[in-house]
């Protein structure tokens, strides 16, 4: 887990691009001392938790493509799924008329964000976390690519838990000294990004292609769950 975590936390500086916006605007600006950074636990505390449900789900899928011995495929199939993200999200090729895919499901989040953040209340703060660990986000892909790759749904949790713990310290100080974060600084750090991405999902695919590579794509082998031994035979006469 050492390993998301690290993957969250050098990432979280792409969070500060993306979800700045949202972490500038929480009712918590106006608030003082343990109240605001009680309010910044909320919000940040609903984001891990959304993520640790996606890492569920995705941990559950990895592990019905483990167990079918796909693990390989698994790996090369996410990795460029990761670098198909990139081409289409940030070099600015379309897949339609208006250069979005219909997505019903991300509208009614969005929806459902505004709302809670035009009533300003307190209490909003781990439903407005929660929400936005919802919406699509190049580096959350890149953390449930890695729950996939975990092939366990309890380790897929784990790994998404302790990626959004990662993202913990850079976007509770965003929200803390929201005076010291410009656009400027957003937009840089918004641009490393899909370099990140590139290198996981290039990785990904090495894994996979089990070229015998120590740490970069090791010799893996079919795995199998049961193994049934004979351990209850009639014992032969002599």
């Amino acid at each position: 887990m050492i390993a998301s975590f690290i993957l969250g936390f050098l990432g979280s500086f792409h969070c500060i691009g993306m979800c700045g916006p949202i972490a500038l605007t929480l009712p918590v600006q106006h608030l003082q001392g343990a109240r605001k950074m009680a309010g910044i636990g909320l919000y940040n505390a609903g984001r891990i938790s959304a993520y640790a449900i996606l890492g569920l789900i995705f941990g559950w899928l990895g592990r019905q493509l483990y167990l079918g011995g796909l693990q390989q495929w698994l790996s090369i199939i996410t990795g460029s799924l990761l670098l198909v993200v990139v081409v289409f999200k940030y070099t600015g090729i379309r897949l339609t008329k208006g250069g979005h895919l219909p997505n019903a499901f991300t509208s009614k989040i969005k929806s459902q964000l505004g709302t809670l953040l035009r009533q300003q209340r307190f209490r909003t703060l781990y439903a407005i976390g929660f929400l936005n660990g919802l919406l699509p986000c190049g580096l959350v892909y890149l953390g449930i690519a890695g729950a996939v790759a975990t092939g366990d749904v309890v380790k897929g949790m784990l790994f998404m838990a302790a990626f959004g713990a990662g993202t913990l310290p850079a976007m509770a100080g965003v929200t803390w000294f929201s005076h010291l974060v410009t656009l400027s600084v957003r937009n840089r750090m918004r641009s490393l990004i899909p370099v990140v991405i590139s290198i996981m999902g290039v990785l990904l695919i090495l894994r996979g292609l089990n070229l015998g590579i120590p740490y970069i794509s090791p010799t893996m082998t079919p795995h199998s769950e049961h193994v049934v031994e004979n351990c209850c035979h009639k014992p032969s006469k002599s």
